[in-house]
């Protein structure tokens, strides 16, 4: 007769033993028996609230607080380079149009300097300029960068070169860089909610079409407030930022309409709060300063009041964004698609579009 034992009870054994370390495990909170796990490693415990295992489906953001202030900064640039060109062209107003070509040469390097340091090393920003990818906006927006602070840094030499030597070479290479900074401020200003609407994150994900008008319109207030507060009272200007603010306060509602669980970070806890106060100081309050600019007499304070209020709202805007976006990570159910027992409802606009067309039927 063999010594050794039969396979079932083999198998008896060994999910008992399998059972007494499980039991162990839950009741200290770690597995201790050599050969299992490393001697003191935690136990996990998977749930409904952590996931799997407490382990996150993705991975959140890597970006450090330089990334929200370069959306910002790259935003107001591109807005001032385009505003200073068509204040040049079509506005004959000298004294703006240098303000933008400052703005946006500044707005530049700044946002070099802020890419770098979150990069860790200058050579990392010139590896990113190694692969031109059009079906990537990190690559595209390196490449943009680069040639709006070139085109930028032109404008503004050559600006400075025309007044001691105002010839016909030097114009011609001076309104070629403007409309070179005027063009790439375009993708400059809003490419960022590309950038981070092309990810995996729910939230952002969601949003990939509003979220590059959404930037580009707080962009512009960013623009717009920066040359006001230099002292450019062009009325131009005023009615821009009216209409940004005008979408910014839409785009608000249509968000806060939408109960769609997508969108609970911008809502809840510190990134609701932060995206909330961004958006109020970016869209209604801006929106009714300037809209009361036009028919008071202290039309100045007004629109100062208001160019802080747009410059505020749009840093906060992108902080907001990106710290709900780190929430939209942490919540397992959305990459999975697990459905809630309440059903999203729609938009309020487009509920009430709904509502009015039953009324016609009817």
């Amino acid at each position: 007769m063999s010594a050794w034992p039969s396979e079932p009870e083999q198998h008896r054994t060994s999910e008992s033993r399998l059972l007494e370390i499980r039991q162990e495990a839950e009741r200290k909170g770690r597995v201790e028996v050599p050969g299992v796990r490393p001697e003191g490693s935690p136990f996990p415990r998977a749930s409904s609230e952590t996931g799997y295992y407490g382990v996150p489906l993705l991975k959140q953001p890597p970006w450090t607080w330089e990334i929200p202030l370069y959306f910002f900064v790259g935003g107001a640039a591109g807005s001032s380079a385009v505003i200073g060109a068509l204040a040049d062209w079509l506005g004959d107003d000298e004294k703006l149009a240098n303000d933008a070509r400052w703005v946006a040469v500044g707005g530049a390097a700044l946002s070099s300097v802020l890419l770098i340091s979150d990069l860790g090393r200058p050579e990392r920003f010139l590896g990113m300029l190694r692969v031109f990818k059009l079906q990537s906006p990190m690559s595209m927006g390196a490449w943009t960068l680069a040639a709006f602070g070139s085109a930028a840094g032109a404008a503004v030499f050559a600006k400075l070169v025309q007044q001691r030597f105002n010839s016909l070479p030097v114009r011609v290479v001076g309104q070629l860089s403007q409309g070179m900074a005027a063009l790439f401020g375009l993708p400059l200003h809003n490419y960022t909610g590309v950038l981070i609407g092309a990810t995996a994150i729910p939230l952002w994900n969601k949003n990939v079409k509003t979220l590059p008008v959404h930037f580009g319109m707080s962009g512009v207030q960013a623009g717009v407030g920066t040359l006001e507060l230099m002292g450019n009272e062009n009325p131009a200007l005023n009615w821009l930022a009216i209409l940004s603010s005008a979408f910014e306060t839409w785009e608000g509602f249509t968000l806060e309409s939408d109960s769609d669980r997508v969108l609970r970070p911008l809502k809840r806890g510190l990134s609701g709060w932060i995206t909330r106060a961004g958006g109020m100081l970016s869209g209604p309050a801006p929106l009714l300063l300037r809209l009361a600019a036009v028919f008071s007499r202290n039309s100045r304070a007004l629109r100062k009041a208001a160019a802080i209020s747009g410059i505020m709202g749009s840093i906060l805007t992108r902080y907001g964004w990106m710290a709900a976006g780190r929430a939209s990570a942490k919540d397992f159910r959305l990459p999975l698609d697990i459905k809630e027992k309440r059903p999203a409802q729609k938009p309020l606009p487009a509920r009430m579009l709904d509502a009015v067309r039953k009324e016609k039927q009817a």
